[in-house]
């Protein structure tokens, strides 16, 4: 007759060190803690952009004779508030003029970009070719370069092709300087995504070409907004490229130009300063807000990948 031998009963796992001496009382400080310093945080950033959006909307006597937060008390007095300082730098000051100039230069200048380094990015990680490797090295390397450096060879080149002052300029030159920090976040991505899928896709005769744009594209759609956003918000906040390489022509001159030359002219006019700040922040708030959830996951991706 076997005779058998009942299991030993599982041992208990034991609390490791930090298991015991964590007290969840601790554990809610922490958290109010943080909650009270992102509050605090929250609070000073968002207090200058209040007072802002305020002043923008009062009359000229009350902003000259009051504080902007006196108009808090009488938010819902109609005679309180006006739009007349949106129309005065829209239609007299010319910055909405300016505001067409800007996306005429923001918008090709991030879509260009994106393209070319998107498919340079696509070479790095999934091309065999000679000296791929080093090629990618310098590219990097033109990330530690100021931009200051470059403005001057660029700028007698632009002379010597006779397009300095126009958009091709700036589309170019903001093409140039951006470049190097798209390809490493796209080519990081990119390099991450699975082989098995490339593979497979080649196995079933795919060009480089349809992979491309059929698989890789949708894939490393996250870095392409993410960019996107950087590129985007870069180029239309610029003042010292639209300066060197447009110049302050009234017909070429961008928001912040615009802007610049109306804290020179009228630096006391404070309802036409922070009308015409508002303005120029109306597009990036609305680039980055509806592409947020992208931006995050697609920079630490690009940046870690790979």
């Amino acid at each position: 007759m076997s005779r058998t031998t009942a299991p030993p009963p599982p041992r208990e796992a034991r609390p490791t060190a930090d298991r015991r001496h964590r007290n969840p009382t601790d554990v809610r400080r922490a958290g109010w803690s943080t909650r009270v310093v992102l509050l605090v945080l929250c609070a000073l950033w968002m207090l200058p952009a209040l007072g802002l959006l305020v002043t923008s909307f009062r009359p000229v006597d009350d902003i000259t004779t009051t504080g902007w937060w006196t108009a808090l008390g009488d938010v819902f007095d109609p005679t309180a508030w006006t739009t007349q300082n949106y129309v005065d730098v829209i239609v007299a000051q010319g910055m909405g003029n300016a505001f067409l100039n800007s996306l005429t230069v923001t918008v090709p200048a991030t879509a260009v970009p994106i393209l070319a380094a998107a498919f340079a990015a696509y070479a790095f990680a999934w091309m065999r070719f000679p000296g791929r490797n080093f090629l990618f090295i310098v590219v990097v390397a033109l990330l530690v370069v100021p931009i200051f450096v470059a403005f001057v060879p660029i700028f007698r080149l632009f002379n010597t092709l006779g397009i300095q002052g126009d958009f091709l300029s700036v589309w170019l030159a903001h093409t140039g300087f951006g470049m190097p920090l798209a390809v490493y976040i796209l080519r990081n991505y990119m390099a991450g995504l699975p082989r098995e899928l490339i593979e497979s896709a080649k196995v079933d005769g795919a060009s480089h070409f349809q992979i491309f744009w059929r698989l890789i594209i949708p894939l490393s759609f996250p870095a392409l907004a993410a960019f996107s956003i950087l590129q985007f918000l870069w180029v239309w906040n610029d003042l010292l490229v639209a300066l060197v390489f447009l110049g302050s022509a009234a017909d070429v001159e961008v928001v912040t130009v615009r802007l610049q030359g109306l804290l020179g002219s009228r630096g006391q006019d404070w309802h036409l300063l922070t009308s015409g700040a508002f303005v120029t922040m109306i597009v990036p708030l609305i680039v980055f807000f509806s592409l947020q959830r992208y931006f995050i996951r697609g920079l630490t991706a690009g940046s870690l990948k790979g």
